[in-house]
């Protein structure tokens, strides 16, 4: 029977909770909070490191077999009371499960990029839904990785955890501050780095072969790419469109320039400048 903590002024409890409402926090202390059965079992099962689980009674009849998943690896397990797991969700309909996760060691930068993959990067993306629904389509397509430029948000908040089911814990992700110098880099290991943007007289992505490893560039969802990094990169993209929307959500266009990205077999032709 795992300890019970009963209080919501418990240290353990405090802790956790701030790290589900500060970046800050996250980054100092190098953990983050996972809240749901699936994607805590999600979490353990991708190898992450579980420090704490926290789980209700009411959650362990529920979601016994998810609970037990994390517990075999977890370092701590307590039972939690209901008004104590309240504090901990971010949730309407908390299922009472949560667990505190390690980062996975130190943040990956361009050097470590796989010089044989297709990328994504994304420039200043603040909406955490966007940002967790493009790394999920990114897992699911098989991109490299996704390159995090500028100023993006937290890619452990809760919301793109949640957004994302799961894909944080499993896709590559690369932090590059300062995107134009990020694609000059790029560029000097052989990749194309196309600039996605919403404007007829640029290629169609359909258009491109995607022959050589790629880099795709997305912007921000107001402003899309800056200045600096369009001119930076090899080319320009854009997204075909028949209706009178003049432009796409983030995520839906990240998901579009993916598919195209990564199919097999096209038969369009080769686009921009190494």
């Amino acid at each position: 029977m795992p300890d019970q903590i009963t209080s919501r002024k418990n240290e353990m409890i405090k802790q956790a909770a701030r790290l589900c409402t500060s970046a800050e926090a996250r980054r100092e202390q190098g953990l983050f909070l996972v809240e749901g059965a699936r994607l805590c079992r999600d979490a353990a099962k991708s190898g992450v490191r579980v420090e704490t689980l926290f789980y209700t009674a009411q959650a362990k009849e529920k979601y016994e077999e998810y609970i037990a998943a994390v517990a075999v690896s977890a370092q701590a397990v307590y039972e939690i009371a209901p008004h104590v797991a309240a504090l901990l969700s971010e949730t309407k309909t908390s299922q009472g499960v949560f667990c505190v996760c390690k980062m996975s060691g130190e943040a990956r930068t361009l050097e470590d990029i796989h010089p044989g993959r297709h990328y994504l990067a994304l420039e200043n993306i603040q909406d955490p839904a966007n940002l967790g629904a493009v790394l999920r389509t990114a897992e699911a397509l098989g991109i490299g990785g996704v390159i995090l430029g500028g100023n993006c948000c937290d890619v452990y908040s809760p919301k793109v955890l949640r957004a994302s089911m799961g894909a944080v814990f499993r896709l590559p992700f690369f932090l590059a501050p300062d995107m134009p110098s990020a694609v000059k880099l790029l560029r000097q290991k052989k990749f194309v780095c196309l600039a996605a943007v919403p404007d007829a007289a640029a290629q169609k992505v359909t258009a491109v072969d995607f022959q050589n490893p790629t880099v795709l560039l997305v912007g921000n969802e107001g402003n899309g790419l800056t200045g600096e990094t369009i001119e930076a990169c090899s080319g320009r993209v854009t997204i075909p469109m028949l209706g009178r929307a003049e432009s796409l959500n983030a995520s839906a266009s990240a998901a579009i320039l993916m598919w195209e990205m990564m199919r097999k077999e096209s038969g369009g032709v080769s686009v921009g400048r190494q």
